[in-house]
């Protein structure tokens, strides 16, 4: 905990050998706390104070180890930054207030007027909006493709490519890319590749392994686990990662201590919950495929899904987020929802209590109607982020509001 750049797993500790499990529980952790704790303090300072003024100096240039402000570095948030190298292979990593920091400064630190950005049209909204909105402002020209013609992105990468910016399975239509195929291409333009994971995490898709320079995670959802925290990490290699390091010093969009204390803890727990949500995601999906009121459900592990087989192949698990698309809309949307016992209706996800929500209020509430349809998202869909609830429950829960209508 008292170096102040340097997060790197230690390739010949004990703990890279063990399952991925034990590495969400000790992760950053192996070498003990201050005062013999046997958990993360939180380091609450806002400054860390030197008697040797040359020391001070050294530390504040990175030549020595240590903190000088919390907005540049902090124990507590460095703990986080070393777990998630751990789960993600990574060199480095730097933690952000929330996920949409870390998406955003990870943009606005590779790209400059006159680059060229291909992405696809199913993203996160607020991904979405930086895209369309704040980009091309910047005079950086933004490209998106169909999600799944891997065909027109290839073609689109080839025309020029800075940055490669991917989401997969997407949020919140659980469509599904071919990251090595993609991450391959750019590469041969000598683009940067970036991905979020935020769905699939750690456990399930490792996309440093398969050519992406740049992993994402919205820290407040399923490495959280407990809606509590909000918080967003960027791992990858140290060459990056200290640009990405020196734009959040200067942006100040820095993690507090004590969420990364709360996201240390849930992720404690990340396998536990991730193996429960996903049992459940995969029986919710079966039964709404046999629901009359539903047009369609996207979910990566049904075999029907047009994703399915790249799934298979780059995930170990398939994810604990389910969308359906209700017949009748918003209406049907509406006297649906509220006759649900065991969930919440809120704008989140990740959660250990199961959360349901329209695109609309959740994922791309900050588009008008008309871009969501242009999205190809319909006011039909709604997106469930399934909790750690009995499997039996969730599902006998679901058929009964079915059953109201």
């Amino acid at each position: 905990m008292d170096n102040q750049h340097s997060n790197e797993p230690n390739q010949t500790n004990a703990i890279d050998t063990v399952g991925v499990g034990t590495q969400a529980v000790w992760g950053g952790e192996t070498e003990g706390h201050p005062y013999r704790a046997t958990q993360t303090p939180i380091v609450a300072s806002a400054a860390y104070g030197y008697e040797d003024i040359d020391e001070w100096y050294d530390v504040a240039l990175g030549k020595a180890p240590g903190f000088i402000y919390s907005r540049m570095s902090n124990p507590t948030v460095e703990v986080l930054e070393a777990k998630l190298c751990q789960l993600e292979r990574a060199e480095s990593a730097v933690a952000f207030s929330t996920g949409m920091a870390v998406i955003s400064s990870v943009l606005y630190t590779f790209l400059s007027h006159g680059m060229r950005v291909v992405s696809t049209k199913d993203s996160y909204g607020g991904t979405n909006k930086i895209f369309e909105e704040f980009l091309p402002k910047m005079g950086v020209e933004v490209i998106l493709c169909e999600t799944q013609d891997h065909e027109a992105i290839e073609a689109e990468i080839a025309k020029g490519c800075d940055l490669l910016y991917l989401e997969t399975p997407t949020n919140p239509t659980l469509k599904v890319l071919d990251i090595k195929r993609l991450a391959a291409a750019a590469k041969a333009q000598g683009a940067i590749v970036v991905a979020d994971n935020t769905f699939a995490t750690p456990l399930n898709q490792s996309p440093l392994t398969l050519g992406v320079d740049v992993v994402l995670h919205s820290a407040t959802k399923f490495l959280s686990g407990h809606a509590d925290a909000m918080g967003g990490v960027a791992c990858g290699a140290e060459s990056l990662m200290s640009q990405v390091r020196h734009y959040r010093e200067i942006n100040g969009a820095s993690l507090d201590p004590f969420s990364a204390y709360l996201i240390i803890r849930g992720i404690k727990t990340l396998a536990l919950r991730m193996r429960q949500q996903q049992a459940s995601a995969m029986a919710l999906a079966e039964y709404l495929q046999t629901e009359p009121l539903v047009e369609a459900v996207n979910y990566p592990g049904l075999p029907t899904h047009t994703g399915h087989e790249i799934a298979k192949a780059q995930m170990k698990g398939f994810g604990a987020i389910v969308s359906f698309v209700l017949k009748g809309g918003m209406e049907t949307v509406t006297k649906l929802l509220p006759k649900l016992q065991f969930a919440h209706c809120a704008g989140n996800l990740g959660a250990v209590e199961t959360i349901y929500g329209p695109a609309r209020t959740t994922s791309h509430v900050e588009n008008t109607l008309e871009e969501r349809l242009a999205l190809g998202i319909s006011e039909g869909l709604v997106r469930i982020s399934v909790g750690i609830e009995d499997t039996e429950d969730l599902v006998a829960d679901l058929k009964q509001a079915f059953a109201s209508l």
